[in-house]
């Protein structure tokens, strides 16, 4: 699959769990390899991407910002699924958008 198509289905997925997902140009002085992350915003999650991240930059931030999140409940791709589950953290500790 395209980054670009697997991104569009990335930000699909953070609509549908409310996440606002935004690109910004980020001063990463020291931290060349990040390029963004989940945050939380006056008590809303958010995922701010570096704008001038590469496309499989972008699907790697968003993917690993979605993958601690529970996505069970939500109409994916066994594409979007596979993705999701490579991103996940060795932490067991699901977050829920709401």
């Amino acid at each position: 699959m395209k980054p670009e198509v697997l991104l569009e289905l990335l930000e699909g997925v953070a609509d549908q769990l409310g996440i606002k997902v935004s690109y910004e140009p980020l001063q990463t002085s020291g931290l060349s390899s990040w390029h963004g992350g989940l945050c939380r915003v006056k008590g809303a999650y958010r995922i701010i991407v570096d704008k001038r991240a590469t496309s499989e930059e972008r699907c790697s931030t968003l993917a690993t910002a979605l993958a601690t999140f529970d996505t069970t409940e939500l109409e994916l791709s066994q594409k979007v699924r596979d993705v999701l589950k490579l991103h996940e953290g060795s932490s067991k500790h699901r977050r829920t958008a709401a």
